[in-house]
């Protein structure tokens, strides 16, 4: 099975407080509509960080800071299977302006389950709650 290396940001309003999270909705694919901590594939010669920093600026025109690593999710689609590196992340520059998803929100805590996550994403949640305030 063919493994595809990702990379996703886990972008919070601060790395400090992590008080809430930013969710994207595909907008394209098999899994449009599914809820995503935005992101995308690592290129030949990047890091994961650096591969971070351009997919957001790519997909939502804004410049963010990388932080530590979450976790190292792996997880087997039907037909490959997903490496994805995932980062705490904050804004630094711009406005996360929506040009390959269909909708996006900030999640709190509380409302973090609320969004029909991608199977994959879903997994890192708990993770993340157990981090946030």
């Amino acid at each position: 099975m063919k493994t595809v290396k990702v990379v996703a940001a886990v972008i919070c309003d601060s790395i400090q407080d992590k008080n809430k999270i930013f969710a994207t909705a595909r907008g394209y694919g098999d899994f449009k509509g599914g809820w995503e901590f935005p992101g995308g594939k690592v290129e030949a010669g990047e890091t994961p960080q650096e591969a971070l920093v351009r997919e957001i600026h790519e997909e939502l025109d804004t410049k963010i800071k990388v932080g530590k690593l979450i976790d190292t999710i792996e997880y087997d689609y039907p037909t490959f299977h997903l490496s994805m590196d995932c980062f705490w992340s904050e804004v630094m520059e711009g406005h996360l302006e929506l040009k390959e998803h269909e909708a996006a929100k900030w999640l709190t805590k509380e409302t973090i389950d609320d969004v029909a996550w991608l199977p994959a994403d879903i997994t890192l949640v708990d993770k993340i709650k157990a981090e946030m305030k």
